[in-house]
């Protein structure tokens, strides 16, 4: 599996992995060094993948945009982060590979897996095919320009720039293989009709009419509990000691500083579990570092989160209601489809984002029964899934002798 990113792009893989290893495979993540341990106790080799995206992915302040500059500066910064990881993916499967798994920002690998005369299968956590059915997620909006709009706007994007287009031209010129441009490669791989899994519950984002037949969405890969884990005395103590409180984090980003959350709970009327910030201890507030989200969001009575794929399926996967906060890419349209499935109020744009919307999100989320309802059936509905047997299917294909 080739997992450049963050948290949330691993996290999902290793549990896929742990659940893959159950079944007779062997199963090795290529990941940045941070999240070697996420990787291992999964019980999965880790492969390293150089670099670290987590400083790529702290916003402007909220209510900010950021200016060009800084949009400059990403830019070469992130394609120089998928320049390491091209390499390290490189190096990863030439360590041993039958199989690769591709996450939807490893394009290289497909270049790789072609070197070595092994199938590659992409194994995405968001859509990014383009379609009638919604704006291209790399937009960071969730605001559909009709039908047309969204399938043309999409397929400009997909054949337009991206800054792992470099990474890919250099690692098919070390590999001796034939100058082919990345989009080239990826409308070939769609013209072939080539497998994409897609790590998403049709409960929550219905498959799209216009979709190719290769295009598969196997229902979510949930993280896996780590082994011995226990909850720190401190939170359980919290969390024993008041009404359920309200769950307020951004993953890799950090996002707001610990007064904004802070005086925004306490004006909610909410006691308040903060992730991002550190030294909050008191009867209305407490700070955590890394808690897994399936044990802690059921005891939540809504969660705050820049609805990042996987942290909203786990807001989901609890039943519970979700105020949406997105940043960037497709944080908006998971937001917006919680929003739409009744699970919580209208999102608030992290660069529209002030203290008083914020409290008013969270005093509806809390307030109207209707989203505790809802989310409670999509989370009833969630439990029947199984995103695990759709990707042994396409693995014990691909495997298949021509």
């Amino acid at each position: 599996m080739i997992t450049p990113g963050t948290r949330g792009d691993v996290a999902p893989m290793a549990g896929l992995g742990s659940r893959l290893r159950t079944l007779g495979f062997d199963v090795a993540i290529a990941a940045n060094t941070a999240y070697a341990h996420l990787v291992t106790t999964a019980g999965c080799e880790h492969r390293e993948l150089p670099g670290d995206m987590s400083h790529l992915v702290s916003p402007a302040a909220p209510g900010k945009k950021a200016t060009g500059a800084d949009l400059r500066s990403y830019m070469r910064e992130l394609g120089d982060y998928f320049d390491l990881a091209a390499t390290g993916t490189l190096a990863a499967a030439e360590a041993g590979a039958d199989v690769i798994l591709a996450n939807a920002v490893a394009p290289f690998a497909y270049d790789v897996a072609e070197a070595l005369g092994i199938p590659a299968i992409g194994a995405h956590l968001q859509p990014t095919e383009s379609s009638a059915a919604y704006p291209p997620v790399v937009l960071g909006t969730a605001r559909s320009l009709g039908p047309a709009g969204n399938k043309l706007l999409g397929s400009l994007i997909s054949a337009g720039k991206a800054p792992y287009d470099a990474p890919s031209a250099r690692i098919r010129q070390v590999l001796g293989l034939t100058k082919k441009a990345r989009s080239a490669s990826e409308r070939a791989r769609r013209n072939a009709n080539r497998p994409v899994l897609h790590g998403m519950s049709p409960t929550v984002f219905p498959r799209p009419a216009d979709w190719r037949s290769g295009l598969a969405m196997t229902g979510y890969w949930w993280p896996e509990a780590e082994p011995g884990w226990q909850p720190p005395a401190e939170l359980v103590e919290f969390l024993a000691d008041g009404p359920p409180p309200v769950f307020i984090g951004f993953g890799s980003s950090a996002a707001l500083d610990a007064d904004f959350m802070l005086d925004a709970a306490h004006r909610a009327g909410a006691r308040a579990v903060l992730q991002g910030v550190q030294g909050v201890s008191g009867p209305g507030a407490i700070s955590i570092g890394a808690v897994p989200h399936e044990w802690l969001f059921p005891q939540m009575a809504a969660v705050v989160h820049h609805a990042g794929a996987g942290t909203s399926a786990a807001g989901l996967r609890a039943g519970v209601p979700t105020v949406g906060v997105p940043i960037y890419t497709d944080q908006a349209f998971w937001a917006a489809r919680i929003a739409s499935l009744g699970a919580g109020p209208q999102p608030i744009r992290y660069r529209e984002l002030t203290k008083e919307r914020l409290v008013s999100a969270i005093t509806q989320a809390m307030a109207t029964p209707d989203y505790a309802a809802r989310a409670r059936q999509l989370s009833a509905a969630l439990s029947t899934e199984d995103g695990t047997a759709p990707v042994v299917a396409a693995l014990r294909s691909a495997a298949k002798p021509i």
